[in-house]
């Protein structure tokens, strides 16, 4: 008896060319900016391959320069903002439970239909170059996590709230 079974690796070579040709690298990331409706990452927003990880006092440096080029960005108005809060609104409306996305980085990836387990969340803050202290102490990635993916949103033109980012 023969028994066919869909060649599944097809569905995801063509989303991944899909995805490319609109400049998405295939990692997590740009899955959430693609569930959120953005067209294509600023950039170097996102990287292509895992960041190299850094010292918490860099990854501060680092931060105090993104949320200045956020700001720049917002006063010179650039770039059409993505309103990333009423569409995670609308999202949250439709799931069954309650989801705190806005201080959970599972639930945020929870509401997009994306994979939120530890595993995931882990290949995401690797992807996203999170302090290597803050990878061995999960309460402490996935905060530094939840506060770097909408930094990054809010890079590539989501309109996420400063006291979000702060």
């Amino acid at each position: 008896m023969l028994v066919y079974r869909p060649a599944h690796g097809i569905l995801e070579e063509t989303l991944r060319v899909i995805l490319s040709r609109k400049g998405y690298a295939m990692g997590l990331f740009g899955k959430i900016l693609s569930k959120l409706g953005f067209d294509k990452p600023k950039e170097g927003a996102a990287p292509e391959k895992p960041a190299v990880q850094m010292s918490h006092a860099d990854y501060a440096a680092d931060r105090a320069e993104r949320l200045s080029r956020i700001r720049a960005t917002r006063a010179s108005k650039e770039i059409t903002l993505v309103d990333v809060v009423a569409k995670l609104e609308k999202m949250a409306v439709e799931k069954p439970m309650k989801l705190n996305w806005k201080t959970s980085i599972a639930d945020l990836l929870f509401l997009l239909d994306l994979d939120n387990s530890y595993e995931a969340r882990k290949e995401l803050a690797t992807e996203l170059g999170c302090p290597a202290e803050k990878m061995d102490d999960s309460a402490q990635m996935n905060t530094w996590l939840h506060t770097t993916v909408l930094e990054k949103i809010a890079e590539n033109g989501g309109n996420v709230p400063m006291e979000l980012l702060d």
